[in-house]
């Protein structure tokens, strides 16, 4: 996105990555603004909306797209803090993003929201209960406020990445060859398609695998 000449306003637990992220946009040409900051922190979020809200008086793009796995078993045996975490991050946090950015996304000439979900929703698949409930409140949550915003210039979708080589994916299937899985940086061009100003499809999910096709 930095290299596509957007200002990007980036969230992360550590300083390090934060700054690891930054060099790499410096490194395009672009700039950041830097924010440590743990999507559980319910006021946090409220203070990063107000720090937009002075400084640039509209937000033109969200994505949500921090996640937990939580641990994969019988969701009778899920430890209730995992299940506390997997709520918090993966629903909760995406809440309290909207509810603090919504009046910037409809300052906006083209507000965007990307919500980034999984094929694990709808699927049953045993063990994976904490993970896909989850999400799938996420898909709700992002489906009920695109019908809210319908009438405005928002537009709410999820991006189904699908199977990717990230850290989340190596610990769900540790014995899988990770070159066999497209990088993260393949999806950027979805990405690009949904934060896209000219984009009019609102309440829909986008899946990687067909885009690629």
């Amino acid at each position: 996105m930095a290299e596509a000449g957007i200002h990007v306003i980036a969230t992360a637990r550590t300083q390090k990555d934060l700054e690891s992220l930054d060099d790499e946009i410096k490194a395009l040409g672009g700039d950041a603004t830097l924010v440590p900051l743990d999507l559980q922190d319910g006021p946090g979020i409220d203070r990063l909306g107000g720090a937009i809200a002075e400084r640039w008086k509209r937000l033109d793009i969200l994505v949500g797209n921090a996640g937990l796995l939580g641990s994969l078993s019988p969701l009778p045996h899920i430890d209730p803090g995992v299940w506390d975490d997997l709520i918090a991050v993966n629903l909760t946090a995406n809440w309290r993003l909207l509810r603090s950015f919504d009046p910037l996304l409809r300052a906006s000439d083209a507000g965007r929201v990307i919500f980034v979900t999984t094929g694990a929703v709808g699927k049953n698949v045993p063990y994976w209960g904490g993970y896909a409930v989850s999400k799938a409140a996420l898909n709700q949550l992002a489906f009920t406020y695109a019908a809210e915003t319908a009438k405005t210039s928002v537009r709410v979708n999820l991006l189904n990445p699908g199977g990717t080589r990230t850290a989340m994916r190596a610990q769900a299937f540790p014995g899988e060859d990770p070159e066999t899985l497209p990088a993260p940086s393949a999806l950027v061009p979805l990405f690009l398609k949904l934060a896209d100003p000219a984009l009019t499809e609102t309440g829909e999910e986008f899946s990687f695998a067909d885009f690629r096709e």
